[in-house]
């Protein structure tokens, strides 16, 4: 299965089998014969109450479970012999072991934390719904329909009672009482508890939680995705006094934390961080890089002004405003106003992107005008020419490499086409994937993941090959090196 995700193909036994379309799939009927073999059984009195099915009690089936197994070995087989032709990197394998340390090893909960966290969210969720329901007069005002409808009622009109959606509802919101009503649906919506509630779930009999960790859950950039609590979306904590907050909350003092934070789901969200405990003796170390990938395609593309403002340890917001509109920008002094520009240009346009990424990064909430979009655009890319024109290096490289089933080599990336592989070479030493690449209509396609999980054929073009080459490159050193052994 990692091998197969390296390679860029499914996590499905099943799936890898249909692309790589190998002689003996993997069976359909096989989930009902686990269901029937593997778990307990109803106990009736049809079944002599008993709790699990042997393979006595149907030995047609028992029949049938030992074909399926067989297949599936077969299946595996057939698809091992098929990625032999692509093996993986010493260094890969040695990556996988450590995630498979990490997951053995697992991490321990702070329990009594966590079970009053739990027990604090179900008592504030109590009261703010006592309170909307006394506000709102509705049966249940947890209701999305119920309470959309009293919306409406109040001259409100909310298609939806998403986070992002209440937040607009609540900058337009006139009536306090609808103004209490929305932030009120706001605090019961907080999702995030739910980690209190898995962490609890998933904790093994010595207080740690296990197996957290997917090793190329990520396959297009190559990192560890998450499960269970999932580790990759923790909130931020921001509180000054981050101690009290947690003896508080561990000594389920509602009250205190209401009076001193106000905001309780969001005081309890941002303390699930903390919920994450060092065994006795060792210690957490919490580190990030420094603006990673901007620094990594500026020294792929030879933007020599970035990598100078990047070796002298310059604001890089404040430089690229600065190479933008050809004047000083200092982050509190000379021009500071164009540094957001700069920062949200930075932040939107390095792969590609133009009014439309701009706008998905925040623009207009930073305090942008929509005319003000494209000039940002322009200006960002006449001050960076060399990764515009990496941009389309890539593109044309991937091209040349597909329609000659040639190696291309652009800078310090290799482009190579293998037995209907698409391979891209880095720096580091890996390399990236994409499985039955086609030009088709002068656009660059492949077999990938796409929404709802499907394995479908995708478009793609040079500027978004570039991202992914910089995040690879860069979940190769989060992986080696941020996690501990």
């Amino acid at each position: 299965m990692t091998w197969a995700a390296i390679l860029g193909l499914p996590f499905s036994l099943a799936k890898v089998g249909e692309v790589l379309n190998i002689d003996k799939q993997k069976l359909t009927e096989g989930k009902e014969l686990i269901k029937y073999f593997c778990v307990p059984c109803k106990p009736t009195k049809k079944n002599g109450y008993r709790l699990r099915n042997y393979y006595y009690h149907d030995k047609e089936k028992w029949n049938q479970f030992i074909y399926y197994n067989k297949r599936d070995v077969e299946a595996e087989m057939s698809i091992q012999k098929r990625l032999s032709n692509h093996p993986v990197s010493d260094s890969l394998w040695e990556e996988y072991w450590m995630c498979e340390e990490i997951n053995d090893r697992g991490v321990l909960i702070d329990e009594s934390l966590v079970l009053s966290a739990i027990k604090i969210n179900e008592n504030c969720r109590e009261n703010y719904l006592k309170t909307l329901q006394n506000l709102t007069n509705l049966e249940n005002p947890n209701s999305v329909a119920q309470l959309k409808e009293w919306l409406f009622d109040k001259d409100v009109d909310a298609p939806s009672l998403g986070k992002k959606e209440v937040k607009e509802l609540l900058n337009n919101a006139n009536d306090e009482t609808v103004q209490e009503v929305l932030t009120l649906r706001q605090l019961i919506s907080k999702s995030s508890i739910k980690k209190y509630e898995a962490m609890i779930n998933s904790k093994c009999v010595d207080g740690r939680v296990r197996g957290m960790f997917l090793f190329y859950g990520a396959n297009r950039t190559g990192r560890f995705s998450s499960k269970i609590v999932q580790l990759q979306n923790l909130p931020q904590n921001h509180l000054v006094d981050l101690s009290l907050a947690r003896t508080l909350v561990k000594e389920g003092n509602l009250d205190a934390v209401d009076m001193l934070y106000g905001d309780v789901p969001d005081t309890l969200s941002q303390l699930i961080r903390t919920a994450f405990i060092p065994s006795s003796g060792h210690k957490f170390i919490v580190s990030d890089f420094s603006a990673i990938e901007a620094r990594v395609i500026a020294w792929l593309a030879h933007e020599d002004w970035r990598q100078e403002a990047f070796k002298n340890n310059e604001d890089i917001y404040c430089a690229s405003a600065s190479q933008m509109f050809h004047v000083p920008v200092e982050k509190h002094g000379v021009n500071s106003e164009l540094r957001p520009k700069g920062k949200i240009a930075e932040l939107a346009l390095g792969y590609g992107g133009s009014v439309g990424a701009l706008t998905a990064m925040g623009a207009l909430e930073y305090g942008l005008k929509e005319e003000e979009l494209q000039p940002l655009v322009n200006s960002w890319r006449d001050a960076n020419p060399n990764i515009v024109d990496f941009w389309w290096k890539v593109d044309k490289a991937i091209k040349k490499a597909i329609n000659e089933a040639n190696i291309v080599k652009i800078g310090q990336l290799l482009f190579e086409y293998k037995s209907r592989m698409l391979f891209i070479h880095l720096p580091s030493g890996r390399k990236l994937s994409y499985v039955k690449p086609e030009i088709r209509e002068g656009q660059i396609t492949y077999l990938g993941t796409g929404e709802n999980k499907n394995y479908i054929r995708l478009e793609s073009y040079g500027p978004k090959f570039v991202p992914t080459c910089i995040r690879n490159e860069k979940y190769k050193f989060t992986n080696r090196y941020a996690y501990p052994r």
